[in-house]
């Protein structure tokens, strides 16, 4: 029976994946009928306007597959070593973080390359994580939920004042900058995915080797201590692999938020708190929202298109309330 669940469970999620492919290649400001997918996956030769648009289409689905799954993953990994249900890349200021170090490659180094935007993302999202959660961690308690997403909040508006500081003098900054930060999967080509796709990997395969150590984490530090879990090398792997994936997706599609948050703690909801479902189904329906939202931004806006980080927040705000609102904290 749980056998059957577990392969019920894949093939729902793996449908509303391929639904939600299906929907990104089809639809846009100029909408194509399937039967030109068709023609345009096994007639390499036809060469019209329908079939050309779905090409162009082809490597954004596939970075917005790659995205989706890496913030998914990401916050779920960050729900997971913190025990806190809102923990996430936005809510915990980690991609301000980014955006920072981004702003300050582009302003005072000319960063023009890839690379360089992965990795400055990269340590301005570790910085902003230590700095957060060591915020959240002072007074009594230890860092609780609101704690947490207090400091994310304080962080976050004061290293988009810093931002705001390095770019608003300058108008060459300011117009690079501004796109990149609403968030968006527009515009990507097969050779940014050949550049994020070593990082994804490394932090794919680095979570999936830490799922073991993770569901035993969740009992708690002493009993993960006493069952042999190194707790603190866990932590700062997983948090590692969270941050390595929350970085490349952003240096390329901007800082996109709340995915992190609502998908886990929807499949949590849906199936359970066994890390080894919610990795793996954070990953997929974490590329589906995000698909998605690129259509419903494409559709709703034109006959230009809205950011997908904008539908993102749209939708990811009521949840992160719904999610305050339920776990009832009443102290600080």
């Amino acid at each position: 029976m749980k056998n059957k669940h577990i392969f019920f469970v894949s093939i729902i999620a793996i449908a509303c994946l391929l639904l939600s492919v299906l929907l990104s290649i089809t639809y846009g400001v100029k909408s194509v009928g399937f039967d030109k997918v068709i023609q345009a996956l096994f007639h390499p030769d036809n060469n019209s306007f329908d079939i050309n648009v779905i090409r162009a289409r082809i490597p954004r689905t596939v970075f917005g597959i790659l995205a989706g799954c890496a913030l998914g993953v990401s916050g779920a990994l960050m729900q997971s070593i913190t025990r806190n249900p809102i923990a996430d890349p936005s809510i915990l200021g980690v991609n301000t973080g980014a955006s920072l170090f981004v702003v300050i490659g582009i302003a005072f180094f000319h960063i023009n390359t890839g690379t360089q935007y992965i990795w400055l993302a990269f340590f301005g999202a570790a910085i902003t994580a230590v700095l957060v959660y060591g915020l959240a961690s002072v007074g009594q308690d230890g860092a609780t939920p609101i704690k947490l997403a207090l400091a994310g909040a304080a962080a976050s508006t004061s290293l988009q004042s810093l931002v705001n500081t390095i770019m608003m003098p300058k108008t060459q900054v300011m117009d690079r900058f501004r796109f990149w930060q609403v968030g968006s999967i527009s515009g990507a080509t097969w050779e940014d995915i050949q550049l994020i796709l070593p990082y994804l990997i490394i932090g794919f395969i680095l979570a999936a080797f830490l799922t073991p150590s993770l569901n035993t984490l969740a009992l708690g530090d002493e009993l993960a201590t006493g069952l042999g879990i190194h707790v603190t090398r866990t932590r700062g792997l997983a948090a590692l692999a969270g941050i390595l994936l929350c970085a490349s997706a952003t240096a390329l599609a901007g800082p996109i938020g709340f995915i992190g948050l609502m998908v886990p703690h929807l499949v949590r909801f849906l199936y359970g708190p066994d890390i080894r479902k919610i990795l793996p189904l954070s990953a997929i329906y974490g590329s589906t929202l995000l698909l998605i939202a690129d259509v419903l931004g494409r559709i709703l806006g034109r006959p230009g298109e809205l950011e997908s980080g904008i539908i993102t927040a749209l939708l990811g705000a009521p949840v992160f309330i719904f999610i305050i609102r339920k776990v009832k904290i009443s102290t600080l």
